[in-house]
């Protein structure tokens, strides 16, 4: 028996772009001012972090501004990134090439556990002075800024923090940095930098920045997190008798892959009221009950749906035949194993779901039965699970569910107004 849910749902502020707009507002005198600035605590601790540095930051609901003030300045206090792995990658970039400062950056447990080399050793080529943990591999890591250098870095995995970084970097450097991707990624610094009226070159798989010392500022709204948006589009393609509208969501091609994934399985979607904010895609999408079909999941399409994931292994479990997603095995290294949780998740729910060490294989149409669940402590866990349980025989409860304020504090009130039937507790 699967739920219905119906209604408009207005998702939080793009994560990915409201943690820009903090590390680049701090690189900015005039400043940039958003409404719709992201809910969560991701985004929190990136203001905070920048406000430690002596940079302006003013919030009031979700409109917030950040400024660079008198200029960045040597953190009394150690930076605490908390669970954002964005904020400790991107405040690496942003403070490696602020000569004469000294900073120790740090975050919880959880992200203490994360590996940071793949941002430390670029910066490292680029001249910057960190080290830390395990030779800089891990947090807490400490941050001497210098004068940059310029020059080419060939990414050997795809990652949108490890590009931001050295982009942020290369605002700061001696002469032009250019970093060359194996597979796009979100590019949501490069939209924010052009929309900013700041020369950058893009050229094929290749972007290019040049030494910038005071950004222009600017004004803008915040599209919708197309990451959160995810959970809704699955949650209504899977019950029956559902129709949901996601109002004002980014549509930045380099985000939605799983929405195209979803569409090649049979999903009833439609968008309307297209339009740019800050230079970003947005509409609105109406997803309605779909009957789906399997699908292949390869490493080529991962970076473009990497922390969807988990909500669409839900969706396969009800998708007619087997799904395999592979390629994915940087789930391993997220706020917590992705793929043991989602297999762990979805088999006490009594799904058949095989694990790789880089995905799984879900055969589909199967019955899910109520059960507890662990979210691990993991946003994107805690919520897909609730999308799993929507399609539950029974209760389902889910324990650790409060890690959603991590991006989507607004996730389980909203769960409950779009539907009339028993939803999964928390615990």
């Amino acid at each position: 028996m699967t739920r219905s849910i119906n209604g408009t749902v207005e998702v939080p502020g793009d994560k990915s772009i409201s943690h820009r707009v903090g590390i680049l507002g701090a690189l900015s005198s005039r400043g940039i001012e958003v409404t719709n600035f992201s809910s969560g605590a991701d985004c929190a601790s990136t203001l905070d972090c920048v406000e430690r540095l002596g940079c302006s930051v003013e919030r009031q609901g979700d409109r917030v501004k950040v400024a660079r003030g008198e200029g960045i300045a040597e953190a009394s206090r150690t930076l605490d990134a908390g669970n954002s792995g964005t904020t400790a990658r991107l405040l690496c970039g942003l403070l490696a090439g602020v000569p004469g400062t000294f900073s120790v950056l740090t975050g919880d447990d959880s992200l203490q556990r994360r590996p940071m080399s793949r941002i430390v050793d670029p910066l490292r080529v680029l001249g910057a002075r960190i080290d830390g943990r395990d030779g800089g591999k891990r947090l807490p890591l400490s941050i001497r800024g210098t004068r940059l250098t310029g020059g080419q870095y060939v990414l050997p995995m795809a990652s949108a923090q490890v590009k931001s970084a050295l982009l942020l970097a290369g605002l700061s450097a001696q002469g032009s940095v250019t970093v060359v991707e194996p597979l796009s990624t979100r590019d949501h610094t490069e939209i924010m930098l052009e929309h900013l009226g700041v020369p950058i070159r893009r050229d094929g798989d290749s972007v290019t920045v040049y030494p910038f010392d005071d950004l222009p500022g600017g004004s803008w709204r915040v599209p919708g997190d197309f990451s959160s948006a995810a959970f809704w589009i699955v949650a209504a393609a899977i019950c029956s008798d559902s129709s949901v509208r996601l109002s004002g969501v980014g549509l930045n091609p380099t985000r939605t892959g799983l929405l195209e994934v979803l569409r090649s399985m049979g999903l009833d979607c439609s968008v309307e009221n297209e339009s740019a904010q800050g230079g970003e895609p947005v509409g609105d999408l109406i997803v309605r009950s779909s009957s789906l079909s399997s699908v292949s999941v390869g490493s080529d399409m991962v970076p473009s749906m990497v922390d969807e994931l988990p909500v669409l292994a839900v969706a396969a479990t009800q998708a007619e035949g087997t799904t395999e997603i592979r390629g994915a095995g940087e789930l391993r290294v997220k706020e917590c194993d992705r793929i043991a949780a989602v297999a762990e998740g979805l088999r006490a729910m009594g799904a058949d779901i095989t694990e790789h060490d880089d995905g799984w294989t879900i055969p589909g149409s199967q019955r899910l039965r109520g059960a507890t669940v662990d979210s691990r402590g993991d946003h994107r866990i805690a919520m897909a699970m609730a999308v799993a349980g929507l399609a539950a025989d029974g209760p389902v409860k889910i324990l650790g569910s409060d890690c959603v304020s991590i991006s989507y504090p607004e996730f389980f009130s909203q769960l409950e107004e779009l539907s009339e039937d028993l939803v999964p507790t928390r615990g």
